[in-house]
């Protein structure tokens, strides 16, 4: 709807530098339980969802089929209820390095959708992607996680990456349906934390100002410009280029001292770059004209 596809793109990667801050707002927010964190932030994010919905006006909610919002909230609930459950079995940078599989399998799904044409560059790039991805998450060291603990987080990125191509598939679909994702997520996710952990609230205003910076950004405006990315721009860069997400989110940890720099970020930072340019020079822009 008058937006292009270059556009779309960088509007989705928005998403992807939001969530490089997911990791160090989340330890600032301690010691607030997943869960309970997950219904605090997602119920934010459905505020932010109200706000941007009014601008079209709710109406456009009508039309969305019930399935759409099932598989919506499946999504985003699905995906962080076994992104924390994984990390509590597995606290493990295996754990981290098999979650982080759903760039690489946005690629790869990204061929099945009508009228697309998956290169060997986009995979190419992907793959680097991975190795630099691998590198900044094997660099803290592991002594191996839990079968089950991988297990699930397999199931993580399995579930991160249909949700994200399956958005791409109902293009039809208004990006306000994800205000309904939102706030059916915090809902799951308010009840799954009564039923499985005890209340604990952020003990100082930086805790405070992390849940609401959490709910505001890499859980709330985030899954709109993922969307928005995902339906109208080119999904194999944003796939490949979803890479940068650990890097950046590395980057942020040593920024605030929570984690020592290495000479393998470099080497990661040059792996990541290399494969999302040559995902970037795959990219046919047929849309782009005008």
């Amino acid at each position: 709807m008058g937006m292009n596809s270059r556009r779309a793109t960088w509007i989705g990667f928005s998403a992807i530098l939001l969530w490089s801050l997911l990791a160090l707002l989340t330890i600032f927010a301690s010691p607030v339980p997943p869960l309970q964190l997950n219904a605090m932030t997602f119920g934010i994010g459905a505020l932010v969802g109200v706000i941007w919905t009014s601008r079209r006006g709710f109406g456009v909610l009508r039309g969305v089929p019930l399935r759409v919002y099932a598989l919506g909230t499946a999504g985003l609930f699905g995906y962080h209820f076994l992104y924390f459950t994984a990390f509590r079995l597995g606290p493990d940078a295996t754990t981290g390095l098999i979650a982080y599989l759903w760039p690489l399998l946005i690629v790869l799904m990204s061929g099945l959708l009508p009228a697309a044409r998956l290169s060997a560059r986009p995979i190419i790039g992907a793959v680097l992607g991975l190795c630099g991805a691998a590198l900044i998450v094997l660099q803290a060291g592991s002594t191996g996680a839990p079968l089950a603990a991988l297990a699930l987080a397999f199931l993580c990125a399995l579930v991160w990456s249909s949700y994200s191509v399956a958005s791409a598939y109902h293009r039809e679909v208004p990006s306000e349906a994800v205000t309904v994702f939102c706030a059916a997520t915090a809902l799951l996710s308010a009840l799954a934390h009564f039923a499985f952990e005890g209340t604990q609230w952020p003990e100082n205003a930086l805790g405070w100002a992390s849940v609401i910076a959490l709910g505001l950004g890499p859980v709330g405006i985030a899954f709109f410009t993922w969307d928005i990315g995902m339906k109208r721009g080119d999904i194999q860069f944003l796939g490949t280029a979803s890479y940068a997400a650990p890097l950046l989110s590395t980057l942020a940890l040593v920024a605030a001292d929570i984690s020592a720099a290495t000479p393998a970020l470099a080497i990661a930072a040059l792996l990541i770059t290399v494969g999302a340019a040559l995902a970037a020079n795959a990219a046919k822009p047929t849309d782009d004209k005008g």
